[in-house]
């Protein structure tokens, strides 16, 4: 089978993306797997396909790199509304499914989008894991949070893995976010994804618990925070005093497009 795709990067995350609606696709995990896998496939942080949708402009279906379905990416989400739009799915404002939830993106710039969140939810604070003070809220995927003043140099592998695989607290599993405080609407992050089960170079959605939390918690004082990833581009995230509204905005680009054979 031969899959045209696109490999997208949203402030360094990066994935595979396929539009179903141009050609019939089936994958299982073991071929999800191999093509994310690095060296000897495309390469990627996660897949996503973009599907058609009776009553949206498309429907986004995302898979973790290790080729199960995922919960919602930020970025991804980001990606697919640029990819809609450059392929003329929808135009600068875009509507679509993701795991059940209705989401709108708008194109604010040239390789720039922003993405309405869904509400956060399952804020908890102040519990220990692995030895670590630790937060934890859902926006839209599960997040771990803890604070660091040493951010570069921290090991984000290997205490990441293990508060990730905690089942006791975390029987699903959870993305750890590392975070150093740099100002009062600013904040520097570093990401260990559950289901890539590395640090990865961005993630949409820990960029908005990051900032959430912060907030929550009285460390940042703007309801519009301006994110640093580890690949060195900036997420901005704003939402509402009372978090019902949450915006997460930032660069997505297509890298290059291509045929693969499965």
């Amino acid at each position: 089978m031969q899959i045209n795709f696109a490999k997208m990067s949203g402030a360094g995350n990066d994935f595979i993306v396929i539009d179903t609606m141009q050609q019939p696709v089936n994958l299982t995990e073991p071929q999800i797997l191999s093509l994310c896998t690095r060296r000897t496939g495309i390469g990627a942080d996660g897949l996503i396909l973009v599907e058609s949708s009776e009553t949206l402009d498309f429907s986004m279906r995302y898979y973790n790199a290790d080729g199960k379905p995922g919960s919602m990416c930020g970025n991804g989400g980001r990606c697919a509304a640029y990819f809609a739009y450059t392929t003329g799915i929808s135009g600068k404002t875009a509507s679509f499914q993701a795991n059940g939830d209705h989401y709108n993106a708008w194109i604010t710039d040239i390789e720039c989008v922003k993405l309405k969140m869904t509400v956060p939810d399952d804020f908890r604070s102040n519990f220990y894991a692995n030895g670590f003070s630790c937060h934890f809220v859902n926006t839209g995927s599960p997040h771990t949070i803890i604070y660091t003043e040493e951010l570069d140099t921290f090991n984000v592998e290997n205490a990441g893995s293990a508060i990730r695989n905690n089942s006791t607290l975390f029987p699903e599993g959870t993305n750890v976010n590392f975070l150093e405080v740099t100002g009062p609407d600013t904040l520097s992050v570093r990401t260990f994804e559950r289901g890539v089960e590395a640090e990865t170079l961005a993630c949409g959605t820990g960029a908005v618990a990051a900032a959430l939390m912060s907030y929550k918690l009285e460390k940042v004082s703007s309801t519009s925070i301006r994110v640093t990833v580890r690949s060195g581009d900036t997420l901005h995230v704003d939402f509402s005093d009372d978090m019902k509204e949450v915006f997460l905005s930032g660069p997505a680009k297509v890298v290059y497009t291509g045929t693969v054979n499965v």
